[in-house]
């Protein structure tokens, strides 16, 4: 197989991936807020998709591959690509993945983040809290001159070290003028292997995260993915650029 060619941006490129990143980060930001007991997730994913088109911009997910949802929202045991349904109608205590895409100017942004719904257990919480720290001890190791697998090895390290697994199925990818580009991104794996990151790479940096074993499963829709297992997953995602420096979150998660 060919290998892809990473794709480097220019500084007018890295405005627009800005651009695409703030609806983006909004548009996370706004379906966290819907999160509440009694919401359908059909709900939450039309108020994103009319925010989004309101911002002049394109959902990114609607479409892709023949996927109905602007957004992917995912419950408890599901980990990513929970297609929103009328259906399914949150209640007190779950956890609540959404998945976002924005696409404008010629790129895409891509972000996620776990929501609780309503009072959670501590347990979920703790979930929630070490996947989103996996990612920022992650993106400490984003620094041109390192390797993506020094991101990976850093985000297993820290959730395998607070007792949960890294999903092995799915990974962080390269985003810009696709949705996913080159290189994968994985969330496990030995330091110092991958492609040298460079200033100008766009990737996202994904952790999926289950309280107990790793394996997933795709469900009858060719979508829906679960933990094998049932247990409770989270999933925390951002765009970031490589500089000369610290990493820049793109999809800056000021929620």
């Amino acid at each position: 197989m060919a290998m892809e060619l990473i794709s480097i941006k220019s500084p007018h490129e890295i405005e627009l991936m800005r651009r695409a990143g703030r609806i983006t980060a909004q548009a996370r930001a706004l379906a966290g807020s819907l999160v509440r007991p009694g919401v359908s997730t059909l709900e939450i994913d039309e108020a994103v998709r009319k925010f989004i088109e309101g911002q002049g911009a394109k959902p990114s997910f609607l479409g892709y591959g023949g996927f109905p949802g602007s957004a992917c929202i995912s419950v408890n045991e599901v980990v990513i690509h929970g297609i929103p349904s009328r259906k399914i109608v949150l209640k007190e205590g779950d956890i609540v993945s959404v998945d976002v895409g924005a696409y404008i100017g010629g790129f895409h942004g891509d972000c996620a983040a776990t929501f609780p719904c309503g009072t959670i257990s501590p347990e979920a919480q703790r979930l929630i809290d070490v996947t989103q720290q996996s990612f920022w001890k992650g993106i400490q190791l984003a620094k041109a001159g390192n390797r993506v697998y020094d991101i990976s090895h850093a985000v297993q390290k820290y959730v395998e070290e607070n007792g949960y697994s890294v999903v092995r199925d799915f990974v962080g990818h390269g985003v810009g003028r696709n949705l996913h580009e080159a290189p994968e991104v994985p969330n496990f794996g030995p330091a110092g292997h991958g492609p040298r990151l460079q200033p100008g790479m766009t990737i996202a940096v994904e952790p999926m995260v289950c309280a107990g074993d790793w394996r997933v499963r795709v469900l009858k829709d060719k979508w829906t993915t679960v933990s094998a297992d049932g247990s409770l997953t989270a999933h925390y995602e951002n765009t970031i650029l490589i500089t000369d420096g610290e990493p820049e979150v793109l999809t800056d998660p000021g929620e």
